[in-house]
């Protein structure tokens, strides 16, 4: 008789795993269960549509440094399957990728639907059977392996167990793993842009600078990059990086915080001696009508008006304090976030499954054997530009290939 390994979760990590553990083990069936009618349906919605498959960084050192927690547990997974295996897998089954400027990697068709259709193709080519609208409520380890007991209580006997159930909003969506004896890390949102009702940036909806540094008040955390003005607040990549590295503290000041951008990207100093020859070469112009340091019209006025410096002041005339003060808004500007807002459809969180209770080179639990994880269940997250796929392909991958071992 066939002995049946079970995936429960029909997302990324998922589908990789199962198709990786159907691939390896030919000899078992894979029964993967999905509780909704839908399978990946994040994939569907990542990426406007588009699905960021992976990033192109050069290296896994490179690559490693897109994981605010778990890149230690992932640096000797990566040589195993990394974003370039990942190229590779899709590319070898018909689904052509392009890189777009900022590293992130996209199908040719623009479309997330080419990235499900391949997924869905090789998963029924590998005879991966598909139990849809079919939620597990519990894991019991018995001696035979495991029985899976569905929320119609009809039990399932299986002999081998990957866990793919993605990350949740509540510590209450664990509890069915943490009933096993697993230890849970706290789940906190991590990628989000920073809601600021009461700035001068609300009137500059749209507007983006290609290069700014974003810090936290008060910590060492900082990131860099272009930053996006919204009705909201802030978001672009350089805030979401920093939403995504500062997620704890940030959850702990319950999203209320100071939040410091240095539009010019250069060091105060730096700045002030880029401003003052700036000033020398323009010193007829009204301040108005000409912006330093590339800085978008719409925002070097807002600057000016934020620092009641009029329209018909020179630069010539800019002098003490009204320069200093205008520096410091562009190197050092303060902002109040009060809140939070979620990065397009994309839901991240970090927490869940601590790392240290899993055989790193399986991903099987190390207190109940025939038990293991892929994907955002775990205690890995990734920041935007296709990170946190590339840790489900990985970590589904490494899993399926070795939940069969010994069948």
């Amino acid at each position: 008789m066939k002995k049946t390994i079970a995936v429960i979760g029909g997302g990324a990590a998922g589908f990789f795993g199962a198709i990786a553990a159907a691939e390896t083990y030919p000899q078992a069936r894979v029964v993967l269960f999905e509780k909704g009618r839908n399978v990946l349906s994040k994939v569907r919605i990542s990426g406007g549509g588009r699905c960021n498959v992976t990033n192109a960084a050069a290296t896994v050192a490179d690559l490693l440094k897109g994981y605010p927690r778990g890149a230690k547990f992932l640096k000797p997974l990566f040589p195993r399957f990394s974003n370039q295996h990942t190229i590779e897998w899709f590319e070898q089954r018909g689904v052509k990728l392009k890189t777009e400027a900022d590293g992130r990697i996209f199908p040719t068709t623009d479309s997330s639907e080419t990235i499900v259709r391949c997924l869905q193709q090789q998963a029924q080519q590998a005879g991966v059977e598909l139990q849809l609208s079919t939620p597990i409520r519990q894991i019991r380890p018995v001696d035979a392996g495991f029985e899976l007991v569905g929320t119609d209580e009809t039990i399932f006997a299986v002999d081998r167990v990957l866990v793919t159930t993605g990350g949740h909003p509540q510590l209450t969506g664990y509890q069915w793993l943490s009933e096993l004896g697993l230890s849970i890390l706290s789940p906190v949102p991590s990628l989000f842009t920073f809601n600021i009702p009461d700035s001068f940036t609300r009137e500059l909806p749209g507007l983006s600078v290609s290069d700014a540094l974003v810090r936290l008040a008060g910590s060492k955390l900082q990131q860099e990059g272009p930053v996006l003005i919204t009705h909201w607040g802030l978001s672009g990549p350089a805030v979401l990086k920093l939403s995504a590295w500062a997620a704890r503290e940030l959850a702990e000041t319950n999203y209320q915080f100071t939040s410091l951008v240095n539009w010019t990207n250069e060091k105060p100093e730096a700045a002030r001696t880029s401003l003052e020859a700036f000033k020398k070469m323009n010193a007829g112009k009204f301040v108005a009508t000409v912006a330093p340091f590339g800085i978008p019209n719409r925002l070097w006025r807002a600057l000016l008006v934020e620092n009641e410096i009029k329209d018909q002041v020179r630069w010539v005339d800019l002098n003490g304090k009204l320069f200093n003060r205008l520096l410091e808004n562009l190197t050092n500007g303060t902002f109040q976030v009060q809140g939070k807002t979620t990065f397009k459809e994309e839901f991240v969180t970090c927490g869940g499954i601590a790392l240290n209770q899993l055989h790193p080179q399986t991903l099987e639990s190390k207190a109940i054997p025939g038990l293991y994880f892929a994907g955002e269940v775990l205690d890995i997250d990734g920041i935007t530009g296709g990170y946190n796929f590339q840790a489900a392909w990985t970590t589904g991958w490494i899993a399926g290939q070795s939940i069969g071992q010994g069948l």
